[in-house]
């Protein structure tokens, strides 16, 4: 089993006209099962045209109603991409992966606002996401398939680059993912950490989790708290914060964990008295003092340096 996406997904590219939609599209129909997952394209000025043997639609209720598409990858330029997430969540698809970046803020706001109040099932991947792979089965976006393999080790994060790197470190490893998944780093997106932790949680399949974050936001202190609501134990002292569930499954975030098991990102600090002040001290000092030997470095000290310097030594 897998999450999100298996040989079976059905994909529509939506942009698929456009050099990244033609690209991307092409690269991912060559990897695993690509030739059979990846069945129809919109664009509502060339529709009944093809793009390499995949047909192009006017819009994604045709080309579901046609091919039977389940899922949607956007490749749609910024402007118009909000406008396309709509389309497929109209069409009910059951996944839309939005890979566009520089959506303007308030358009996703209006198209998560409008998702809610539809109560749509759909599920959001995205914006300003890599995307999802099965390894050895389907892949949707831009990630490069050659470092993928399969196994039992999910990995979910907010930063493309540094899914690549987890995903190539575990398959350096022999292990290989069960799926990797690309959330996006954009302040509104869809699915969250936990959601997918959630997914891997209850896949069978699946036996560990990497989840990496970034600075910003909460969503990966709300997953790593649910994780540690549903461990046996942790370690006390890592350079990560880890939980296990009941079924021993392990999530991990770039922080410290201290004795409480509270997870902490130095210097990131979260309104409602996540990263307490104390702890982000200290980083700041660290920052000014670097400040300060950067501005010194090659010079040398002046009167009134040496004078202070003078003065600290009496009274040391």
């Amino acid at each position: 089993m897998s999450i999100l996406v298996n040989k079976n997904t059905r994909v529509v590219t939506q942009g698929i006209t456009g050099k990244t939609g033609q690209f991307h599209t092409r690269t991912s129909r060559e990897y695993a099962n690509g030739r059979n997952c990846y069945v129809a394209g919109v664009n509502p000025k060339k529709a009944g045209e093809d793009f390499e043997g995949i047909p192009i639609f006017a819009s994604v209720q045709d080309a579901k109603a046609k091919t039977g598409a389940n899922t949607s990858v956007v490749y749609v330029p910024p402007a118009g991409a909000a406008a396309a997430i709509w389309e497929a969540v109209e069409a009910e698809l059951d996944l839309v992966i939005c890979i566009t970046e520089g959506i303007p803020v308030r358009d996703m706001i209006e198209v998560r606002d409008r998702m809610k109040k539809r109560g749509s099932k759909t599920l959001l991947l995205g914006p300003n996401c890599p995307g999802v792979i099965t390894p050895e089965e389907v892949k949707i976006g831009i990630m490069p398939g050659h470092i993928h393999k399969k196994g039992r080790i999910g990995v979910v994060s907010r930063s493309g680059t540094l899914t690549y790197e987890a995903v190539a470190q575990v398959t350096e490893l022999g292990l290989g993912q069960s799926s990797a998944v690309g959330i996006g780093g954009d302040p509104v997106n869809g699915l969250k950490h936990i959601d997918v932790m959630k997914l891997f949680n209850d896949d069978p399949d699946t036996d560990a989790v990497i989840m990496i974050g970034e600075i910003g936001g909460g969503d990966e202190e709300a997953a790593a708290y649910w994780i540690k609501d549903r461990r046996h134990r942790a370690p006390r002292q890592a350079h990560g914060a880890c939980g296990r569930d009941h079924l021993g499954r392990t999530g991990h975030r770039a922080g410290e964990a201290r004795g409480d098991g509270r997870v902490r990102h130095q210097g990131d600090a979260q309104p409602g008295g996540d990263g307490e002040a104390a702890e982000v001290r200290p980083l700041r000092r660290n920052r000014e003092d670097a400040k300060d030997a950067k501005f010194r470095k090659g010079r040398e000290p002046g009167p009134a340096t040496r004078s202070r310097e003078a003065a600290d030594a009496l009274n040391d």
